[in-house]
Order: structure tokens, then sequence, then C-alpha cells
């Protein structure tokens, strides 16, 4: 039975309304997120590559950084080539399988991006903490495994998500008020009973954010307290210099999730859901590694040697 169910859904095919409900705005739409876009892909694949070819950033902060840069390049790939294609064509179908491949692939990212965050709020600690043993707590192998976690976790709690959406019949309306293959937007418009899908996506999505959140609180009380025992005001200055940019991307990052899934949203907002997940999906890879340029005295000075080499030859 589950089997011919799974057949029947491979053949269903889902339209994304996304913004269609302004077609005035299609055009103007479209050049705001290709902008957009092409900012957040030149923005990431530049810090990955500024980080390998500067040996100064070789260090486990920076190697935290090009993953996050990395994780942001792959989750806007992942969700806004489809926005653009969806806002230049009359055409707003996705198949099953691309919904299902592009809700997999954007929680995989999405999850990674949450720790990833965890994991460099602990690289802060450290350094902060624990400047003198810097270098020996924070090492090569210990660094690879912090980033590997989210990964994995990222994988398992999206192959979990994807299971238990697989097992849903889909038939009747297919039609989602929504530009992106989100878990809600494809059990709404499910014919089978998604109880337990919701509430296992809720689980893991509380223990994500409430984990991940913990961690990152956890070690900025302990980096507050050694800034404030520091006696010079230049050390206090410097420390918090270093966390600011981290505090900025925490701050949006999770600004954005509490709003979209913790504040009460009434049946007619979808235009606020949408305009969240713009700004979740879109508009913050974007951000991060602006954020991070410029604030860093390093990446700058990097990116203008960079510059004038290319202008030379």
């Amino acid at each position: 039975m589950l089997l011919a169910e799974g057949n029947r859904s491979s053949e269903v095919t889902f339209i994304l309304l996304g913004f269609s409900e302004y077609p005035d705005l299609q055009v103007s739409l479209f050049l705001v997120f290709l902008s957009i876009y092409t900012v957040t892909v030149l923005g990431n694949l530049g810090m990955i590559i500024i980080i390998r070819i500067n040996p100064k950033l070789h260090t486990p902060m920076y190697f935290f950084l090009s993953h996050l840069s990395f994780v942001d390049f792959c989750y806007s790939t992942t969700v806004t080539p489809k926005l653009l294609e969806n806002l230049a064509v009359e055409d707003r179908t996705i198949s099953f399988m691309g919904c299902i491949m592009q809700f997999f692939l954007a929680s995989v990212f999405v999850v990674a991006e949450t720790f990833m965050l965890a994991v460099m709020a602990y690289d802060r600690f450290v350094a902060i903490c624990n400047p003198l043993l810097y270098t020996v707590v924070m090492s090569p192998k210990l660094c690879v495994s912090l980033v590997s976690g989210p990964y994995a976790w990222g994988i398992v709690s999206s192959l979990t998500f994807t299971y238990f959406l697989l097992a849903l019949s889909f038939c009747g309306s297919n039609i989602m008020n929504n530009f992106v293959c989100e878990h809600s937007v494809i059990v709404s418009v499910s014919c089978s009973d998604p109880s337990i899908s919701q509430v296992l996506c809720f689980v893991i999505a509380i223990f994500n954010e409430v984990s991940s959140l913990v961690i990152i609180l956890t070690t900025y009380i302990f980096i507050f307290v050694t800034v404030m025992k520091m006696p010079s005001a230049g050390g206090c200055h410097k420390a918090f210099s270093t966390c600011a940019s981290h505090l900025t991307a925490i701050t949006i990052f999770h600004g954005t999730v509490l709003f979209l899934y913790c504040v009460p949203h009434s049946k007619n907002s979808w235009l606020t859901v949408k305009v969240g997940s713009v700004f979740y999906t879109v508009v913050i890879p974007m951000l991060n590694p602006l954020i991070y340029s410029l604030r860093n005295k390093d990446v700058k000075d990097t990116v203008r040697k960079l510059m004038n080499h290319l202008t030379k030859s």
C-alpha cells in the first residue's frame, strides 16, 4: 500500500505560488533577487578563496568561517534559482521529487548553519577564555570534528524529515502558497494524516534551536565574565570586537528563525511569512560574508591586495 501511495505521489506536480499575487512586481522582484543572489555567490565564494590564499587566515576561526560561507552558498543555491525561475516564467510548477529534494537539501544546510554558529561561539570562547591553550585545544583534528558534526546532524535531521514526508500521500489540491518547498507548506497539501511528521519536525526543530542557543549563550556568558575581568580597556575592546561579527550573525539568523516559527501569525499573514522566509533563505546568506568582511581588517587587507594585483595584471 505504501509503495502504491509513493508511486502515485511521485507523479504529483506542485505549484509554487510565490509572489504571483503581485504581477506588476515580477520584473522588479526578479532583478532584486538576482542582485542578492549574485552578491551571495560572489561574497561567499570570495570569502572561501580569500581564506584559502592568505596564510594569515589559516586559523580555526577562519576555517569555521569558510564552512559557514560554504553552507550559505549551498543553501542560497538550493532555494534562489527556483525562485528566480518562477518570477521569470508563468509555469510555476515543481515536480514531487524536485520539491522533496529542495526541502531535503535546504534542511541539511539550515541545520548545519544552526550548529556551525554554535561551533564558532565555542571557538571564540576558547580564544578569549583560554588564549594560551588556544592552539593546543583547537587542534586540526578537533576543528575537523567540530565542522563534521553540523553536517552529519544536518543530514540525519533532514533524512528523518524527508522519510516521514515520503510516507504521506498527495492528491487533490497541489497549490503551495510559498516560493520554497518548506515542511509546513508540503504537509498542508497532503491528503493523509501528517500529524506524526508535524510532531517529529516540531520536536527536532525545537531541539536544534534550544541546544544551539544554550551552547551560544553559555559560551558568551563565560566570555563576558572573562572580558570584564581584563585589567586594560584595550583588551576588553579587542575581545568584544572579535565577537561583534559573530554576535551580529547569530542575532540575525536566530532572530529570524524565532520570528518565523515562534511568533503567532494569523491565517491571513501569508505575506508576513513569505517576507520572513525571503529574509531567512535569501537575504541572510548574502549578509554573512558582508558582516564578517566589513569588520575584519585581515579580510579587507587581503581583498585590497587581490584587487591591486588584478588591476596591475
